[in-house]
């Protein structure tokens, strides 16, 4: 009989040569638990998904109650659905004004797929701008505006008439024009290896679209609930867009993605054609019920203001001469290395000292750290005194090879 490893090969689509290859049996916590017994300290929360922690009980129990009401009814769109409205009502409440209609998806590439023709059809122009090394997800619209080369030229031809400009380059924002649809931008660069945008950079670029009267598009994918020390970015940064994507922590675990707008931008979606946008599956029942339970969490237990301290904690333990740098605030971190062999030995040998870690796309010299934002002091301090062993194994064993 083949094992499970075996099978996981032979019959699962990879999407690398070296997948991680850990067998998980059950996840509580801020740990994970191998089938073995081994025990795992989750610092990358699933790439900023699981920000209440894995199975947390209010999280749990919203999604039975839903699963005992009702699962799939029809698609989006057609039929009210309690857990859709509680949630877009919630999120509405917390959010500026103009971002108070919500459109669900099932994740963050499908949300990027919506707020692009979202903003084509609201504005009926084609020009997309985006930035070097951002990424908004891998179907081929989002990989179209993804800032590297490397991973789609081997999908050329891609959408038309997108343009690519440095990110805080200021003047590069005077490509912003009336032929242009919608600037995406990430307000922080996550796979970038969490690049800040410099002093009023998200200004200027909010202040050349009001002017020519194109939409922005934040992507908070990776950013939104709690993750940079702020609910969502534009919190922390003051700038309103013009259209909101959501995902990743948005479901609480379930799968779940949005877009948000106004109901004016909105509405372009519902005619000439109707169905502008239409999905089977997006707004799940039981994801919207996972999703707004975990947000009540965030704001209940006070997870956001958390986050900062946590991260303070985290900075003055985290000490090592290999570190160069530690990017970022609040739990959406980089940990710069000398090189990437350093990162590349650190992320393989991480689960022998029982943890987690994770690279950045676009950013070989450095790893993640993104853990839980339930994760206790004491946690936190385990957690670094662990990545320090490993440093000193890594500095020993990359350098003699």
């Amino acid at each position: 009989m083949l094992t499970n490893r075996q099978l996981f090969l032979l019959h699962l689509g990879q999407t690398s040569p070296a997948p991680l290859m850990l067998e998980i049996e059950k996840a509580e916590g801020v740990y994970l638990f191998g089938t073995k017994g081994e025990k795992y300290i989750d610092l990358i929360s699933g790439v900023s998904v699981s920000n209440t922690g894995h199975r947390h009980p209010k999280v749990v129990k919203a999604i039975k109650d839903q699963v005992d009401a009702y699962l799939h009814l029809m698609v989006y769109g057609e039929i009210i659905q309690s857990p859709q409205v509680k949630y877009a009502e919630r999120l509405a409440s917390i959010l500026p004004r103009n971002l108070g209609c919500c459109y669900f998806v099932n994740s963050g590439s499908e949300a990027i797929e919506g707020a692009l023709k979202l903003a084509k059809r609201f504005t009926v122009r084609s020009r997309i701008i985006y930035f070097t090394n951002s990424y908004h997800g891998s179907t081929h619209a989002a990989l179209s505006i993804q800032g590297s080369e490397t991973y789609r030229n081997a999908f050329r031809p891609l959408l038309p008439d997108t343009w690519e400009i440095a990110f805080n380059d200021f003047e590069s924002l005077n490509i912003i024009d009336e032929k242009t649809a919608c600037v995406v931008i990430e307000p922080v660069q996550a796979e970038a290896g969490v690049i800040y945008p410099a002093k009023g950079y998200l200004e200027e670029i909010r202040k050349r679209c009001s002017e020519t009267g194109s939409l922005l598009v934040f992507d908070e994918v990776q950013t939104g609930f709690g993750r940079t020390g702020k609910m969502f970015a534009i919190d922390r940064f003051g700038v309103v867009p013009d259209i909101l994507v959501l995902a990743k922590a948005l479901g609480g675990g379930m799968p779940l993605g949005a877009f948000l707008s106004s109901h004016e931008i909105m509405s372009s979606l519902i005619s000439n054609p109707p169905l502008g946008h239409i999905t089977t599956f997006g707004g799940h029942p039981v994801c919207c019920a996972a999703g707004l339970a975990s947000m009540e969490v965030i704001i209940d237990e006070k997870l956001v203001s958390g986050c900062e301290s946590k991260s303070a904690i985290l900075r003055k333990e985290l000490i090592h001469p290999l570190i160069s740098e530690i990017r970022g605030e609040g739990l959406l971190l980089a940990v710069q290395l000398p090189k990437p062999e350093f990162v590349n030995y650190m992320i393989s040998h991480a689960p022998e000292h029982g943890l987690i870690l994770d690279y950045f796309l676009f950013c070989p010299g450095a790893f993640r750290i993104a853990p839980p934002l339930i994760i206790s002091n004491n946690e936190i301090s385990d957690a670094c005194s662990r990545l320090k062993v490993l440093l000193d194994e890594a500095a020993k064993n990359v350098k003699s090879q």
